[in-house]
């Protein structure tokens, strides 16, 4: 990859898409991870507004610690960004006191991380109106179009995509050249969305460089029975998330009349 041509493409792209649109520049939550590290750094680079959010929610401590290493570290390096953090642990709390919480506890952990992604996107989208900015959305290839491992209308409800089109591997290339802190760039990648610090890929079952590989294979028609071992588990894992999380990777199904019966 010609990182720097990358990194001058998607900078122009950002800078252009928010001129046409008349807005002020973006907003973008930072969890002190790669992705959010280097989508962050490319807004910056446009020389447009850029607002940065911390949002914890009951977070662990290396996750905060991270983002605000990061965020003040842009801030030096870029007089157009500033920040802000939004506490709503006690949001999130308020919300649980008021809906049911019957039903088997896994489903339920996953429905209230859901939860702490949905009131991020809410308050992304809060300031983004307040200073008419776009929300930049922070998901790499794999798990935008792969994995699907993301929550529908929570990190996936953004404005733009400035890094959908690259694999982990890739942002981790553009880390490196943006100067991300070497923190986030040694941390193993986690969604924050479970209050510990658990990785991406305890939860997936699967490392990125792994994924890209299943994702390849996938994409080149191979199937399950190509391969044997470890091969095999992870090309099944891939399939698996792919099938599971199809309807967050394809247009929100309309249905459509017949003319004759309208």
């Amino acid at each position: 990859m010609q990182t720097e041509k990358v990194v001058n493409y998607i900078t122009n792209w950002l800078k252009e898409y928010a001129t046409k649109a008349g807005v002020n520049g973006f907003v973008v939550g930072v969890s002190g991870g790669i992705d959010s590290a280097v989508t962050s750094t490319l807004c910056a680079k446009t020389g447009l507004d850029v607002l940065c959010i911390d949002m914890p929610i009951h977070q662990a401590e290396s996750h905060v610690s991270r983002a605000n290493e990061h965020i003040d570290q842009l801030k030096k390096r870029f007089k157009n960004v500033r920040s802000v953090r939004v506490d709503l642990t006690p949001v999130f709390e308020e919300f649980k006191t008021e809906v049911s919480l019957d039903g088997k506890p896994e489903v339920i952990d996953m429905s209230l991380a859901n939860t702490r992604a949905r009131l991020r996107m809410t308050t992304l989208y809060y300031h983004a109106g307040i200073y008419k900015l776009l929300v930049a959305g922070t998901g790499n290839k794999v798990e935008d179009f792969g994995v699907g491992f993301y929550t529908k209308y929570g990190d996936g409800g953004v404005d733009l995509s400035p890094i959908a089109d690259l694999l982990k591997s890739e942002v981790y290339e553009l880390g490196e050249y943006l100067k991300v802190p070497q923190s986030i760039m040694e941390a193993a990648p986690s969604d924050g969305l479970f209050g510990d610090a658990r990785s991406d890929e305890a939860q997936i079952g699967a490392s990125y460089p792994e994924l890209e590989w299943a994702m390849a294979m996938s994409e080149s028609g191979k199937t399950q029975d190509d391969f044997e071992g470890r091969e095999q588990k992870v090309f099944s894992i891939y399939q698996s998330f792919n099938k599971a999380n199809t309807h967050k990777m394809i247009p929100i199904p309309v249905c459509i009349i017949p003319e004759k019966i309208k």
